[in-house]
């Protein structure tokens, strides 16, 4: 073979390398809430198909997967938990389907705080809260080791997702500034919830978060009467609350308080957009208290 031949066959050979490399399938993807889908897919861009277990409006605390999503999950290639309450039930399960998936524990890099309590059962103390995801530092983490995984499953495009998670802690570092400036003046302040989804987003800003219930488990008579001269003694005048859960019993407290009800998703899909709210939201909320 003359070496004008051997030139010819390597620049085929690489013409086809990199076609397969262009047009290679996505990275089946799963993860359990729909803030980790955003996450995955700031970092791994179009390389990634991402499906999210608990569907929207469901609740990560009881959430059961449809035969159909099982059935997915055994094509999957990666599954980034976070530490939800179904995890602890389903995911033996889930990996069974698939040996071969990997699974990435999310929650193990971060620091877990216990859950707040307050009309809660006293049972429930010591349990670890996974809301991890309302704190922006936090996230930066989590997108750390999300950008990690993805590379070492396709080393192939490290540098697109390096560059990738680069934009997007510096998306997230912006948002902690934008947060962090909406409620400094406010630190020290409490707001109260029906469910306790906004501990580390309350760490992280210096706020005080005033639960009514924990663990999907309504409070009883003596510790609703608990929360209200609590609310009362903290001038609450709204009681944020999340469409994954009944508002009975918020109304019921808002009545006596003389508060209102407001809606917060700490499950939104659209992170950025949904914090920049959510601060805006409590801002308001508690210079009115």
């Amino acid at each position: 073979m003359t070496s004008i031949q051997i030139r010819s066959f390597v620049t085929v050979l690489l013409i086809i390398c990199c076609a397969t490399t262009a047009f290679a399938a996505p990275l089946e993807v799963f993860v359990s809430i729909p803030p980790q889908k955003y996450f995955v897919e700031q970092i791994g861009g179009k390389h990634v198909a991402v499906s999210v277990i608990v569907e929207p409006g469901r609740s990560p605390a009881t959430y059961e997967p449809t035969p159909r999503q099982i059935t997915r999950l055994s094509r999957a290639t990666l599954y980034f938990t976070i530490g939800v309450a179904f995890e602890d039930v389903w995911m033996t399960r889930i990996h069974s389907a698939n040996p071969d998936m990997k699974i990435i524990a999310l929650q193990k890099v971060v620091h877990l705080r216990e859950v707040d309590r307050l009309g809660s059962l006293l049972q429930e103390k010591g349990r670890k809260d996974p809301h991890i995801w309302t704190s922006p530092p936090l996230v930066q983490l989590m997108a750390a080791r999300i950008r990690d995984a993805l590379i070492a499953e396709d080393p192939a495009r490290r540098a697109e997702y390096a560059a990738n998670c680069k934009r997007f802690v510096a998306d997230l570092k912006e948002l902690d500034r934008y947060i962090y400036n909406r409620l400094r003046s406010m630190e020290g302040s409490s707001f109260m919830v029906f469910h306790p989804s906004w501990g580390y987003f309350a760490d992280t800003y210096g706020l005080h978060q005033i639960p009514i219930e924990s663990g999907g488990k309504e409070p009883g008579a003596r510790a609703l009467q608990q929360v209200i001269e609590v609310g009362r003694r903290k001038g609450v005048k709204v009681i944020f609350v999340q469409k994954q859960f009944s508002n009975r019993t918020a109304e019921t407290v808002a009545r006596a308080l003389g508060a209102k009800v407001a809606p917060v998703d700490p499950l939104a899909e659209d992170y950025l957009k949904n914090l920049r709210r959510v601060a805006d939201i409590f801002a308001e909320a508690i210079r009115n208290q």
